[in-house]
Formats: C-alpha cells, structure tokens, sequence
C-alpha cells in the first residue's frame, strides 16, 4: 500500500499493513519512493501520512480511545 507524506508528493511504500492499521503504534515502517533504487526502510509518524488522493488516515488507524471520546459526546 502506497502513502503519502501531508504536504508533499512523495509517496510512502508501507511495508506492514498491520502496523498501520493498529492505533497503538504511532509509527510505520516504509519506504519512501523516491527515484528508481529501492530506498531504505524509514519510520514515518502516522500523523504525518495521508492517502495519495488527500483524504486522511481513518481516526480508528490514529487513536485507539476514539470510540470513548466520541462516546462521551
């Protein structure tokens, strides 16, 4: 699966999908795919990541409280 750093083009390879999707890590290991070499494998802050078109990361990928503070309103 392909990322995108927030403010930028550069696109991100994400190497564990399982990772990404679990709200108790802040990080992600992957790749940035910039020129034609394999890059080496990075952390990224989760934080930091959109979806190429724009849209953001799911908030349930980010916190893993989200269901209590939208509860408790």
């Amino acid at each position: 699966m392909f990322l995108q750093i927030k403010n930028s083009r550069d696109l991100v390879k994400i190497l564990d999908i399982q990772e990404l999707i679990d709200p108790n890590n802040d990080i992600v290991h992957g790749q940035d795919q910039e020129g034609q070499e394999e890059q080496e494998t990075e952390s990224f802050q989760k934080e930091n990541l959109e979806f190429p078109s724009g849209e953001s990361l799911p908030r349930c990928w980010l916190d893993a409280n989200y269901r209590k503070v939208s509860m408790a309103h």
